[in-house]
């Protein structure tokens, strides 16, 4: 796609009209506060037909004068505009979109938009996005597949409370703002998708999606891959002889087997490929392992084999590095002080992997954005969740980091390897949620002086009210925001009584929902009854039911039989 840059500098605009390309950085810097006025001039808007086409951006101020004339916009076979901050401010002018989308423009970018020309451009299929950071690599043809991880144990407690109150949701709720940015950019360079928001209603996140696609009039092939779902089959399961007995402790499931409320299994790669195999431009799942939805455009490309062992190792090293986001590229970076010079943290960078297929593998992040790549960076994300580097278990490979080596080659780039594989687990990883009683909860800060020593004699007289008034809990749990919350004993305070402000945070978990509920009155007393100096109060709010966790491990021959891969295409022309 030709892309045309609207720079503050009218020889740069004269220069792309000329058929000379530019870069992001050659164009720089860009226009800002681009108005609908100058989109479409008010001596144009008595039409809103083929013409508004040729009258694109002819009101476009640079410098002295105005570079863009009549139908030359449509002419150059522009097909992206690029901006700064405000595009589309002023009046409310549905002219404008329509008449770049005539000129040829299927896409927008701007550092900002004005919402009213953001939705004007919505309602007539306009793409627009503000994703700079995507735009380069795309625009270099240097992005294949964009994987997302979703899902962690907690979110998939999350998605329950949200399917209970909805049964149509259940899926992590930013996959479709996220493709609608997406979709628009990535869709001419083939780029696709490989995604577990599924979560735990996987056909309803591609309901959505699929109405989405429908009301923006895009063409896309959806599949889904589901059969980590178990819940109903826990049954059918146990007279198999699965156990589904708790892995660290050992317990029976029986004893939470009547309060559970789902069960899902870490899938890997393999139904992910064959869903990329059949076509696929968007992939879909529910409890597919973190790792495994970047090994499986791997497998798909390069025609790997579930004995291909140390390039499986040398994949899933891949995926593990970059399944958290901006972690693999600086993000939450450990070393004292560091995160201090990590270069736009506003612009943060998610990394990148380049893979060969013989699985040479070298992390970078795209050019000129925040954050950073280099081998501290890499390792700490490498050790990130692994209690054991020789036998890291995935479903597809047990991995063997013992050999693996990092080679720092600069301008942002880590290359790995050295990793080995071995053959993948017998048994897949289960985790089911249960219902596990209700949380009351409440929040109440003290200033100086004394501020610790009001707090703690706050948390003795609540749990003395609730020994009073006989408020049956399993748990409390009591905290000082502010001192030691964070490491308890091993955190040392010289002065206590020197402490400005400490928050009291307070909860407790119960078996009934009424004890939850009323456990923040316990607290309004002290606004004028209780220490002084009090600084604010959170919690007169309904209790919150709590879900437990249950893992288990669960033979790999009773569930990948089960599972399904759908595709389903779109109606749309774009």
């Amino acid at each position: 796609m030709k892309t045309l840059y609207l720079s503050q500098n009218p020889a740069q605009i004269d220069a792309q009209l000329a058929g000379t390309p530019l870069t992001l950085q050659q164009a720089l810097p860009l226009r800002d506060d681009v108005s609908t006025d100058e989109i479409t001039p008010v001596a144009i808007l008595s039409h809103y037909d083929a013409t508004l086409g040729d009258f694109a951006h002819t009101g476009l101020r640079c410098g002295d004068g105005n570079p863009i004339v009549r139908g030359q916009l449509r002419a150059a076979g522009f097909a992206v505009l690029v901006a700064g901050q405000r595009y589309g401010k002023g009046s409310s002018r549905e002219h404008s979109p329509t008449a770049e989308q005539l000129a040829g423009i299927r896409l927008v970018f701007a550092r900002s938009f004005e919402r009213i020309y953001r939705q004007n451009a919505d309602n007539i299929g306009l793409w627009t996005s503000t994703n700079f950071a995507l735009l380069e690599r795309i625009e270099r043809g240097e992005v294949q597949y964009v994987c997302s991880d979703h899902l962690a144990e907690l979110t998939l407690a999350i998605l329950q409370k949200d399917r209970q109150r909805d049964p149509t949701v259940g899926y992590a709720r930013d996959l479709l703002p996220m493709l609608a940015e997406l979709w628009p950019l990535a869709a001419p360079r083939g780029v696709r998708f490989v995604l577990n928001a599924g979560g735990l209603n996987p056909h309803g996140a591609r309901n959505a999606l699929v109405q989405l696609f429908r009301q923006k009039g895009w063409r896309a092939r959806i599949a889904v891959v589901t059969g980590d779902a178990v819940l109903d089959r826990i049954d059918e399961l146990q007279r198999q002889g699965q156990t589904l007995a708790h892995m660290d402790t050992g317990e029976s499931i029986e004893g939470v087997r009547g309060q559970l409320v789902f069960a899902n299994v870490y899938l890997g790669a393999q139904p992910v490929a064959r869903a990329l195999a059949q076509g696929a431009d968007i992939v879909i799942t529910g409890r597919v392992a973190d790792a495994a939805l970047f090994l499986a455009p791997m497998l798909h490309e390069f025609g790997w084999s579930m004995q291909d062992l140390d390039k499986l190792a040398q994949g899933a090293v891949a995926g593990h590095l970059l399944e958290c986001s901006g972690q693999g590229s600086g993000g939450n970076f450990g070393s004292a002080g560091a995160w201090r010079h990590m270069a736009d943290v506003s612009h943060f960078a998610y990394p990148i992997a380049e893979v060969d297929e013989d699985g040479g593998l070298l992390i970078t992040k795209a050019p000129d954005t925040g954050g950073r790549v280099h081998v501290q960076t890499v390792r700490q994300q490498l050790l990130y969740e692994v209690h054991n580097p020789h036998r890291y278990m995935t479903p597809d490979v047990v991995l063997d980091m013992g050999e693996l080596q990092l080679h720092d080659e600069g301008r942002n780039r880590v290359r790995v390897t050295g990793a080995r594989g071995h053959a993948a687990p017998r048994q897949l990883k289960l985790v089911a949620g249960y219902r596990n009683g209700w949380m009351g909860h409440a929040v109440v800060g003290f200033c100086w002086p004394d501020a610790l020593s009001k707090a703690r004699g706050v948390a003795d007289a609540v749990q003395a009210l609730l020994r009073e008034k006989k408020m049956p809990f399993d748990e409390v749990c009591v905290e000082y925001l502010g001192h030691n919350a964070f490491l308890g004993p091993h955190a040392t305070v010289a002065d206590e009584d020197s402490i400005n402000e400490v928050w009291l945070r307070m909860a407790i978990r119960t078996p009934e929902q009424r004890v939850a509920d009323g456990f923040g009155r316990l607290f309004p007393w002290l606004a004028l009854s209780g220490p002084p100096y009090m600084g604010g109060f959170h919690g007169i709010a309904p209790g919150s039911q709590l879900l437990g966790l249950w893992p288990s491990l669960v033979a790999r021959e009773a569930i990948e039989p089960q599972v399904c891969v759908d595709v389903q295409e779109t109606a749309g022309t774009a």
